[in-house]
């Protein structure tokens, strides 16, 4: 029997888990829902470390208020860095609908791939539009084109069990 505490703790990456197609089903659905919940939690972390950025600007005589300018990346960056680059390999949106981030290696995803991982996408999405997103549709295991380039793939929980 699984418990919460189990759960709750990494899961190691079985070898045979990233040839299995039942690691990868549902996971683009889930992918969206996980996105939506993080970018949630994203723009709430993002109201007080705009007040910080306010404070930091009167103290500044407005220097700081150039902060606004890359406020949410201050907040996104270390959320998903310390997240999907921790023990569980999964933003807490990604836990909630069961999916991880692995590497095609093998090796466990730590902060700064993460981040890489995150920075990648954003500058995917602005260079060429968010119709990128649409290579899921044709790429083996759902992948994204920042997936493929980074060497990881996001698969589910369930399946490593």
């Amino acid at each position: 029997m699984t418990t919460q505490a189990h759960i709750d703790e990494a899961v190691p990456l079985q070898t045979g888990a990233l040839d299995d197609w039942r690691s990868y089903e549902g996971v683009r659905t889930r992918r969206m829902l996980a996105f939506c919940i993080d970018y949630t939690i994203i723009l709430l972390l993002s109201i007080p470390v705009a007040v910080i950025v306010f404070f930091i600007g009167l103290l500044t005589l407005g220097l700081g208020w150039a902060l606004y300018g890359v406020l949410f990346a201050l907040v996104a960056l270390p959320y998903v860095g310390f997240t999907m680059g921790g023990p569980n390999q999964a933003t807490p949106g990604m836990r909630l609908m069961g999916i991880m981030v692995a590497r095609t290696d093998g090796r466990p995803v730590d902060t700064m791939l993460a981040m890489v991982h995150a920075v990648v996408f954003w500058a995917g999405n602005v260079i060429l539009t968010p119709l990128i997103l649409l290579a899921s549709l044709f790429l083996d295991r759902k992948r994204l084109v920042h997936d493929m380039l980074l060497g990881t793939v996001v698969l589910r929980t369930s399946a490593l069990r």
